[in-house]
């Protein structure tokens, strides 16, 4: 997952080097989505009918095509090829990674499993920009030895899938991916719609940092340190994973509340950040925000989770990671257009004034099935999507 994450310190390099807007930023940077919806949409239970190791390889070996997409990058296209691929590898291995570990856990350890693939899972993507930023400010060729470090971290991540036991009884490999398209079923969706809202504000949060945040550092703060900007976007997933951390000592339908007030608080003091032009408050936005977002999307996935019919709880959960993914890429574009005409300060001002209104959203409920739900549970489920992790960046 560190991979997925690696290029967000670096666009300001590739912006001097190319010669591109930040509307292009962001554009690439939602190629990524894109390739993540993609893979969730055509093949979200492919390891379930393929087995776990076999996905969990193609997405290793994928991650690899774009470490070297990167390393040739020589303009656009291959900038462009390498996140398509990084998304089509994370899409791959977010869910079919943590479905393995839950799996391979005693059933008396699988909430602490679930953890420790969401804490992977944003401490990977948290510690690619910090990755990237402290190699790129201190080490020689800041736009190839990151990508060479994230292929020589590959090599042992695929031995240790090698030495796996598969945990899919009977897997077929001649299985071909199907498309599963997206899918609530009637039990569900009061606690979808009370959900999604929380989902897709959260990863627009966690998109905002992930693509414009460097660009806003370097031009309106004069932040040009690529290790510090590293280390804001690793904030705000270490604060993710806090927020994760915290939502599973707490029931969900306290927890979802409580992690929308946080991320509309976090939203608030970004918006003041940017009108104010202060790193400070930028950081403690970060850091309030990504632990609204960590709380919000857990109880989330834990509420849709048991609301959902065991037979279709995978296919409800992987429409609820849809949602969010569509969240961090439609509303960066749209950043990204709004910077043409107000610039990336009232852009970013409108953007966190409509994701704030997004958070707020959702439509209250009576009491349903997912009420007693603790916000780190596995609802009961397959194991396949219920992590409350998903990838971003």
């Amino acid at each position: 997952m560190m991979g997925t994450t690696l290029p967000t310190p670096l666009y300001g390099i590739y912006r001097e080097e190319i010669g591109f807007s930040t509307f292009v930023v962001t554009v690439v940077f939602a190629v990524y989505a894109l390739g993540v919806l993609a893979v969730l949409l055509l093949a979200g239970d492919y390891s379930d009918r393929v087995g776990r190791r076999p996905v969990l390889l193609a997405a290793l070996g994928i991650a690899a095509a774009s470490a070297v997409c990167f390393l040739c990058e020589n303009g656009l296209p291959l900038l462009f090829s390498g996140r398509l691929l990084s998304g089509f590898s994370a899409g791959l291995l977010s869910g079919t990674a943590t479905a393995a570990v839950l799996e391979l856990a005693p059933p008396d350890r699988r909430a602490r499993a679930a953890f420790a693939a969401t804490a992977a899972n944003m401490g990977g993507l948290g510690c690619g920009p910090l990755l990237s930023g402290l190699l790129a400010e201190y080490a020689p060729h800041p736009l190839a030895l990151p990508f060479l470090a994230h292929l020589a971290l590959l090599v042992p991540a695929a031995v240790v899938v090698l030495l796996l036991p598969e945990t899919v009884e009977h897997p077929d490999p001649r299985a071909r991916p199907r498309p599963q398209g997206v899918r609530v079923p009637p039990e569900a969706r009061a606690a979808f719609a009370l959900c999604a809202p929380a989902a897709f504000a959260g990863f627009a949060l966690l998109g905002l940092f992930t693509a414009v945040a460097p660009t806003f550092l370097a031009q309106t703060l004069g932040v040009t340190n690529h290790a510090a900007s590293g280390a804001v976007v690793f904030s705000v997933f270490l604060a993710s994973t806090v927020g994760q951390l915290a939502a599973g000592r707490l029931e969900a339908s306290r927890a979802l509340p409580r992690g929308r007030l946080l991320l509309v608080a976090g939203l608030a003091l970004v918006a003041a950040s940017l009108a104010a032009e202060s790193l400070p408050l930028l950081v403690a936005g970060a850091a309030v925000a990504g632990i609204g977002q960590g709380m919000a999307f857990r109880a989330a996935v834990a509420t849709v989770s048991a609301a959902a019919p065991a037979e279709q709880r995978g296919a409800t959960i992987s429409t609820l990671f849809v949602v969010a993914y569509c969240g961090i890429s439609l509303p960066v574009v749209g950043i990204g257009a709004l910077t043409l005409g107000l610039g990336l300060r009232g852009a970013g001002l409108v953007f966190t004034a409509c994701v704030a209104l997004t958070a707020a959203a959702g439509r209250r409920r009576g009491p349903g099935r997912g009420d007693s739900v603790r916000g780190g549970s596995d609802g009961g489920g397959s194991g396949r999507d219920d992590s409350g992790g998903g990838g971003s960046g």
